[in-house]
């Protein structure tokens, strides 16, 4: 991936999550997606904090909307990895978040941990 297109991919995805089009957020990802991240416990419950299938992951960002609806997200910077992206932005609550995504040969994420402030 290029920076380019590392950087369309966040402008992309931040303008999904800002219009609140769930939709539109999930067709960025496989169907076999994988979400890791301390959020999950707090809306799902899960305790490893790790849903697997766009479904499943699907049916948890709805709940976060519901309990956001002022939601948005401020972008900080986009960093480029080997096979991977980083976007670095301001999340719901104020705090930093790093969400890294890791992409599939069909260029969909197949894998995404998000890291948030502490």
């Amino acid at each position: 991936m290029s920076p380019t297109q590392a950087q369309a991919f966040a402008d992309e995805w931040l303008a999904a999550w800002n219009a609140h089009d769930l939709p539109r957020v999930l067709s960025h990802y496989s169907d076999d997606f994988e979400m890791r991240s301390p959020v999950i416990t707090q809306i799902s419950g899960n305790p490893d904090g790790r849903l697997q299938g766009k479904a499943a992951v699907g049916a948890y960002w709805a709940k976060a909307l519901q309990r956001f609806p002022g939601l948005r997200f401020e972008p900080i910077c986009t960093l480029l990895g080997a096979g991977s992206v980083t976007i670095h932005y301001v999340g719901a609550t104020g705090k930093r978040v790093a969400e890294v995504f890791e992409f599939n040969a069909d260029g969909l994420v197949c894998r995404a941990h998000a890291h948030y402030e502490a």
